[in-house]
C-alpha cells in the first residue's frame, strides 16, 4: 500500500478504545510509526481507558487509574490524537475520512476500531429522564449524578454489565433490581446450577432480582421522569432510575454510509487478515468487526488479536484471525464467574463432574468426554483452578477430573500446579500469552519479576487475574534453570517474614533499624528501609511486644514511623479523606446507656451510623482532628478500640446461643465475649475474624472465618482457615467436643503458630493451603505439640493477653501523641477542604468531585496547597 510520492503514507484509526489502543502498540513494535503518518480520531472526551474496569470507578478508581493512554507514547511516536473529534464520512474513492470539526484527512490504510453501542429494547419511554446506558465513563458520571436524587434503580439485563451496574446501583445506596428475560442470570455463560449459584450469592448481597420477565414499558410522571417499569408477567416495579444493559450491537453506521459490506446482523464484515471484504485499504478492528468465521466477538482478547493481526498485515507480515476462544473469567460483584470450552455439555456422549455448595454459593462443573477428555467447563464461586483447566482443555487431565473442582479441605488430592501445564497452554488470556512465551522471558529474555515479564510478553496487564500463576511460572523456571531464587521479603532482607519473626524473637530485637542494620541486606543497612518490611516489622514487633520488652503501643517511638495511613491515625481512612470509628463491642452485646452514648456522638459530630454483619456499629465521617474528641467520649463511657483499622482481630460474631435460641446448646455469647477480649489488639499478618455459633444450624456463619467455633452437646467444635471474602474457602475441623479451657489452648497455639510462620499480607486461608502438611501439620503443632513448641506459644499469647493496652485510651491521655491529629502538619488549625458531605435518607455521604482525565497541562494544579 504505497501513498502519494514524497509524503509519508497515512495510517488513520477511526476509535480509541481498548483495541484501538492496542493497534497503535503494535504499530510501534513494528516500527510503521517511524514510517507513517498516524491519526486517530477518538469520539469520546479522553483517550483509550479500560472499559473491562468500567465498573471500578464506582470503588475508587478515578478516570485517570483507569487510563490506558501513556501520553508520552503518543507523542514519543508522533501520533496524532484527535480526543471528542469522530469521523463522520469516508469518502473510499477518494480515501478521505472527515471528522466533526470539519478535519479531513487523506489516508492510504483506514482502519476501523468503532465498537459497539449499547442495545436499548424498543419499549415506550425508552429515552424518558432517569434512563441511561452503562457502556462510557461519561455514562458512569451522569448515573452517579442523577442518583443522588433517586432512592431505587433497576437494571434491564442480567449479563456481565447488567450484574455490574446493579452493583454500582446498590454501591451509590439505591434499592437495586436486575430484570433479565432469560429463566436465569447469565444465561450464555453459566447453565442452570450456576446460574443457580450466582443466584444465591447476588441475593445474599441485597440484590432483588427478576428472571423470566421482560420489560414491557417505562412508566414516567407527569414531570417525564421514570417512576417505574412494567414486567411481562404483568407486575409493576417501582424505581426511579433505569440502566439498560441488555447487550451491545457492533457500531456500523460509518461502514455502511460508505457502502462497505455488513453482516445480516451487524459488524463489518472482514477477511482473516482483517481487512474489509469490500476494500482492501480499509480494515475492521475489535467488536465493531464481523470475523471471517461469521462472528462477532465481543471480548477484549480477540479484540486485541486483531489489532496485532491487522498491524502486521499493513507491515507486510503473515497474520491471520482465524477465530477465538470464548472463555471467560470475570468476577462480578466480587463473586469469581468463568467458562471455557464447552461449558454446556453440547458434545455428544459426554459426562458431568460436578461440585455444589449452595451455603457457600459454590458451583463447579467439568464436562468430561467418555475417554476422560475435559471438554468445558462452568466455575461460579472459586475460579482459581481457572486458568490449570483450560490448558488442559481438548485433552486427557493427568488426575482425575473430581481433583480439580473439589475445594481444599474437602477430601481432594493436590491439585495441578502451573508447572504441569504443557507451554502451548494459555495463562493470560486477554492477551493470549502462553506459558511457553512466559518461559521463554525468564530463559531468553532474563526476566526475573514479575513485572519485567508483564513488560516483556504483555501477560497480566489487563485484567491482572493470572499475576499469581505468573509469579509461580517464574520462580519454577528459575529454580529449574539452577537460578537462586530470592525468597527474601523485599530489598531490603534476604530473610522471609517467617524468619525475621524467629530473629526478633530469639534476639529480642525491639527496633526496626536495629534489625535492618543488623540482618538486611548490606547495601540496605543504614538506610531507611521500604514500604514491603517497614510494615511488616512493625507488625512482627508490635506481635512480640511483651515477650521482647517492647512497648505494645504502635505509635511509641519508632513504630509510629512504620504504620501506614490507618495505623498511623487509629482509624480507617475513607474515600474523601474522612476516617470511621469503630469501637469495639464484644459479641455485638451492648447495654442501652451504651447505644445512646454512640447516638450521641454521631449525632452531635454529624457521623453517617451503620450496623455492620460484623455485630459493630460504624460512624463514618469523622475529619481526622475530630477523631480525638469523639474518643474522648467513647472512651469514657466505656468503649476501646475496635481495632478496624489493624492487621489484628476484628470481631468475634455470635448468635444469642442458649440463653434464648431453643435450638442452643451452648452460650455463644458468653464464649464470643470471652474470645474477643482475650485475642483484642493480636498484631497479625493480616486481619483475623472469628464466629461461635451456639448450635450446629450455625448462625454465627463460623465455618467462613478465620477461627470459628460451633457448639455441641459435649462442647464445642474448633474450625481453622475459612474466609468468606473475595476467594471464600470453608473452614477446616481442628478438634471437636473440647471444653472451654481446651478451646482456648488450642485457639491460642492455633494463633501464635499462624503469626509465627505466615507470610505477610496473608490470611490464615491462604496461609493453611500453603503451609507444607497443610491442615495435618498443623494440627500435628497445635494439638499433639509434635514440635514442642506449644508451651512457648502458650506462653507468647498469655504475655499478650496481661500486657494489653487499649490503644486509643492511651493516645486521648498523651498531648505529645495527639499533635499528631491534624489534617495539615504546617496549619493544625486548618480543617481539610476536600472533606464535604451531602445528605443521604436522613444521614451524610461523601460529596465527591466528578473527575474528567482530559488533555490537560501537568502544571494544571492548584497551586498554594497546604502539606498534609
Amino acid at each position: 500500500m504505497t501513498a502519494t510520492p514524497g509524503a509519508s503514507p497515512t495510517i488513520v484509526l477511526v476509535g480509541h478504545g481498548m483495541v484501538g489502543q492496542r493497534f497503535l502498540e503494535a504499530l510501534a513494535e513494528r516500527g510503521l510509526t517511524a514510517t507513517h503518518r498516524v491519526v486517530v480520531l477518538c469520539e469520546e472526551p479522553r483517550p483509550a481507558y479500560d472499559r473491562v474496569q468500567l465498573t471500578s470507578y464506582f470503588s475508587g478508581k478515578t478516570p485517570e487509574d483507569l487510563s490506558m493512554t501513556d501520553l508520552a507514547f503518543i507523542e514519543d511516536h508522533g501520533i496524532e490524537l484527535h480526543i471528542g473529534d469522530p469521523a463522520e464520512t469516508v469518502d473510499r474513492e477518494a480515501r478521505r475520512v472527515t471528522a466533526r470539526s470539519g478535519l479531513t484527512v487523506d489516508y492510504d490504510v483506514l482502519v476501523l476500531a468503532t465498537g459497539s453501542y449499547p442495545f436499548v429494547p424498543p419499549v415506550p419511554n425508552k429515552d424518558a429522564e432517569g434512563c441511561f446506558v452503562y457502556r462510557t465513563i461519561e455514562d458512569l458520571l451522569a448515573i452517579e449524578e442523577y442518583a443522588k436524587k433517586a432512592t431505587t434503580g433497576a437494571v434491564v439485563g442480567g449479563g456481565l454489565l447488567g450484574l455490574e451496574a446493579a452493583g454500582a446501583l446498590k454501591g451509590l445506596g439505591l434499592t437495586s433490581h436486575i430484570v433479565e428475560f432469560a429463566p436465569r442470570l447469565m444465561p450464555v455463560q453459566v447453565d442452570e446450577g450456576g446460574g443457580a449459584a450466582l443466584l444465591r450469592t447476588i441475593e445474599d448481597m441485597g440484590l432483588s432480582v427478576h428472571t423470566g420477565v421482560g420489560t414491557q414499558e417505562i412508566v414516567v410522571g407527569e414531570d417525564g421522569a421514570v417512576t417505574g417499569m412494567k414486567l411481562s408477567d404483568g407486575s409493576e416495579l417501582a424505581t426511579d432510575l433505569v440502566v439498560f444493559s441488555a447487550g451491545v450491537r457492533p457500531r456500523d453506521q460509518l461502514a455502511r454510509d460508505c457502502g462497505l459490506t455488513v453482516g445480516e446482523r451487524g459488524g463489518i464484515a472482514v477477511d482473516e487478515q482483517c481487512r474489509t471484504v469490500a476494500d482492501p485499504h480499509v480494515f475492521a478492528i475489535g467488536e465493531c468487526a464481523l470475523a471471517a468465521d461469521g462472528r462477532v466477538y465481543g471480548l477484549v482478547a480477540p479484540g486485541y488479536e486483531q489489532a496485532e493481526t491487522a498491524a502486521a498485515t499493513i507491515a507486510a507480515d503473515e497474520a491471520s484471525f482465524t477465530g477465538a476462544d470464548l472463555s471467560t473469567k470475570l468476577k462480578l460483584l466480587g463473586v469469581d464467574v468463568a467458562s471455557f470450552g464447552d461449558a454446556h455439555g453440547a458434545t455428544e456422549d459426554c459426562l458431568d463432574v460436578v461440585y455444589s455448595d449452595s451455603r457457600a454459593g459454590l458451583y463447579k462443573k467439568l464436562v468430561i468426554g467418555r475417554d476422560g477428555t475435559l471438554l468445558g467447563g462452568i466455575l461460579v464461586g472459586d475460579a482459581e483452578a481457572y486458568g490449570t483447566l483450560k490448558a488442559f482443555t481438548g485433552s486427557v487431565p493427568p488426575v482425575a477430573p473430581e481433583s480439580l473442582v473439589l475445594p481444599a479441605g474437602a477430601g481432594a488430592p493436590a491439585q495441578l500446579g502451573p508447572a504441569a501445564l504443557p507451554d502451548d497452554a494459555i495463562i493470560c488470556s486477554c492477551n493470549n500469552v502462553r506459558k511457553g512465551t512466559i518461559r521463554g522471558a525468564v530463559t531468553e529474555h532474563n526476566c526475573t519479576t514479575v513485572p519485567e515479564v508483564k513488560k516483556c510478553t504483555k501477560a497480566g496487564t489487563t485484567c491482572g487475574s493470572c499475576v499469581k500463576v505468573l509469579g509461580q511460572l517464574i520462580t519454577a523456571e528459575l529454580e529449574a534453570s539452577g537460578v537462586e531464587v530470592d525468597k527474601g521479603l523485599c530489598g531490603c532482607f534476604s530473610q522471609t517474614r517467617e524468619e525475621l519473626y524467629e530473629i526478633v524473637l530469639a534476639l529480642r530485637i525491639t527496633s526496626y533499624q536495629d534489625l535492618l542494620d543488623r540482618h538486611g541486606r548490606e547495601a540496605a543497612r543504614g538506610g531507611d528501609g521500604c514500604e514491603v518490611c517497614k510494615p511488616t516489622v512493625g507488625s512482627i514487633i508490635a506481635s512480640l511486644a511483651p515477650a521482647i520488652g517492647a512497648s505494645n503501643y504502635v505509635l511509641d517511638g519508632e513504630q509510629a514511623a512504620l504504620q501506614d495511613t490507618n495505623d498511623h491515625f487509629l482509624a480507617n481512612l475513607q474515600k474523601n479523606g474522612s476516617y470511621s470509628v469503630v469501637p469495639r463491642i464484644p459479641g455485638g452485646e451492648i447495654a442501652p446507656e451504651k447505644l445512646i452514648v454512640i447516638g450521641e456522638i454521631a449525632r452531635d459530630f454529624g457521623l453517617y451510623t451503620k450496623i455492620t454483619g460484623g455485630q459493630r456499629i460504624d460512624m463514618f465521617g469523622a475529619r481526622v482532628e475530630q477523631l480525638p474528641l469523639i474518643w474522648a467520649r467513647l472512651v469514657d463511657a466505656g468503649f476501646e478500640s475496635g481495632h478496624a483499622y489493624g492487621k489484628s482481630l476484628r470481631t468475634v460474631k455470635s448468635c444469642v446461643g442458649q440463653t434464648w435460641c431453643r435450638y442452643g446448646v451452648q452460650d455463644s455469647v458468653r464464649m464470643a465475649i470471652d474470645l474477643e477480649l482475650r485475642y483484642r489488639g493480636l498484631r497479625s499478618p493480616h486481619k483475623l475474624k472469628s464466629a461461635v455459633s451456639g448450635c450446629q444450624r450455625e448462625c454465627a456463619e463460623a465455618q467462613s472465618k478465620d477461627f470459628g467455633v460451633i457448639a455441641t452437646a459435649s462442647g464445642w467444635n474448633l474450625y481453622v482457615g475459612g474466609n468468606g471474602g473475595a476467594t471464600p474457602r470453608h473452614a477446616d475441623l481442628l478438634a471437636q467436643d473440647l471444653s472451654d479451657a481446651e478451646l482456648i489452648r488450642l485457639i491460642d497455639r492455633f494463633l501464635m503458630f499462624y503469626i509465627r510462620t505466615a507470610d505477610r499480607l496473608e490470611r490464615t486461608s491462604v496461609w493453611l493451603d500453603r503451609i507444607p502438611g497443610g491442615l495435618d501439620h498443623v494440627r500435628d503443632v497445635v494439638v499433639h505439640d509434635s514440635l514442642g513448641i506449644c508451651d512457648e506459644l502458650e506462653a507468647l499469647m498469655a504475655a499478650h493477653v496481661s500486657h494489653y493496652r487499649d490503644e486509643w485510651a492511651e493516645t486521648i491521655n498523651d498531648p505529645e501523641k495527639l499533635a499528631r491529629f491534624v489534617s495539615f502538619v504546617n496549619a493544625p488549625d486548618t480543617p481539610d477542604p476536600v472533606v464535604a458531605f451531602v445528605p443521604e435518607r436522613d444521614q451524610i455521604k461523601p460529596d465527591l468531585p466528578l473527575l474528567n482525565i482530559g488533555l490537560r497541562p501537568a502544571d494544571d494544579i492548584l497551586e498554594g496547597s497546604v502539606t498534609r
